[in-house]
């Protein structure tokens, strides 16, 4: 092959990765982390940039489960107008905000556009004025009645919210824009506070420290019950989230190290590994079919809800009634939530090294 082919094989290969990588980046927020960083800047950008623009309200925040690849109509763009100075649906659920705050901050990278620095340091500023004063933060700010002004931290909600200012307190050059000294003052401030909220929640179960609820009482710090088949528990899904997030503290104070340890304990305590999920999907990836069978020497799993005293498993349909198995739910539930999870086998991995660098003794388990 002579080096004219060679070269225009290579394009051709290069060609077909960028495409099949933007094509794997069509579903927001894929796009914002799988994108290259000259796509911020190309016009496909710029555009969806725009809708990112009017789907922001004054307040500094977005409203959640948003395609914001979805070309916008006139009368569209009008009604978002509309709905800019009413805060409506501002939310750090499903990772809503923290997602647009990394979007327009590559945005501004690659076309030092003023907008979306304006948009980056709004959206700051809704973060530090949504927390409560006793440092945790509600799904919805705004608030929103329900239980969406419970401290949140389902589906990450609040993890992803201290990760952000973290990065904003610390100066790093994870975001593109530098806010001004006053934001990152508030930021260090809100990160401590939010740290401290995450330490008051920890449930105690018979006097020992365990892990956490998906959401706590903003009020007493009581693990609370959102939706009716979300019923108060301790969590195995979000709990995993908050200790890594403790783990990665530099020079953790005393109680810290503590509630890592102990959340620790639980997960070894919890762990399930004689259970495998089996799924049935249809012709277009829909779950049709969910059920655990008996087996040995598989990867551990927790339950997304435990009793709060007994940490036995529980599941619910939406009629708010307690069963004991999975099989005691209809379908629509069990095939359409999450019932068991497998993120603590990160803290499991992290933890042996984590406890070395820290002077922490041993554990029986390990």
């Amino acid at each position: 092959m002579n080096q004219l082919k060679k070269t225009v094989l290579l394009l051709l290969i290069c060609s077909n990765y960028y495409v099949n990588g933007q094509e794997k980046a069509k579903k927001w927020p894929d796009l914002i982390i799988k994108s290259y960083s000259a796509w911020f800047g190309s016009e496909e950008g710029k555009k969806i940039g725009e809708n990112v623009l009017l789907y922001q309200r004054d307040i500094g925040g977005w409203p959640k489960n948003i395609q914001m690849l979805k070309e916008l109509t006139e009368e569209e763009k009008e009604k978002l107008i509309a709905l800019k100075p009413t805060g409506k649906d501002c939310t750090i659920d499903n990772r809503a905000t923290t997602q647009e705050i990394l979007f327009v901050s590559k945005m501004y990278a690659q076309t030092k556009e003023e907008k979306y620095k304006d948009s980056f340091l709004r959206a700051i500023d809704y973060l530090l004025s949504a927390q409560y004063p006793n440092g945790g933060w509600p799904q919805f700010f705004p608030l929103k009645k329900g239980y969406y002004t419970h401290i949140t931290y389902n589906d990450n909600a609040m993890v992803d919210v201290l990760n952000v200012l973290r990065e904003i307190g610390n100066e790093t050059n994870y975001y593109s824009i530098k806010p001004p000294k006053e934001t990152v003052d508030k930021a260090k401030i809100a990160f401590e506070k939010g740290i401290d909220c995450i330490l008051k929640t920890q449930y105690k179960q018979n006097g020992v420290l365990t892990v956490w609820c998906a959401q706590h009482d903003e009020v007493t710090f009581a693990p609370a019950d959102a939706r009716a088949y979300e019923l108060a528990s301790l969590s195995g899904k979000e709990s995993a989230k908050v200790v890594l997030l403790l783990m990665s503290i530099e020079n953790p104070s005393p109680e810290v190290k503590t509630a890592v340890k102990s959340a620790y304990d639980w997960f070894e305590k919890t762990k399930i590994t004689n259970l495998r999920e089996e799924r049935i999907y249809d012709e277009d990836g829909k779950i049709i079919g969910k059920k655990m069978y008996p087996t040995e020497d598989v990867a551990p799993i927790w339950p997304r809800f435990a009793e709060l005293d007994t940490n036995e498993a529980i599941f619910c349909d939406r009629d708010g009634i307690k069963k004991r198995f999975i099989t005691d739910i209809g379908e629509e539930r069990r095939n359409g939530y999450s019932w068991y999870s497998n993120e603590p086998k990160e803290v499991l991995k992290k933890y042996k090294k984590w406890a070395k660098k820290n002077n922490l003794e041993k554990t029986d388990s390990e």
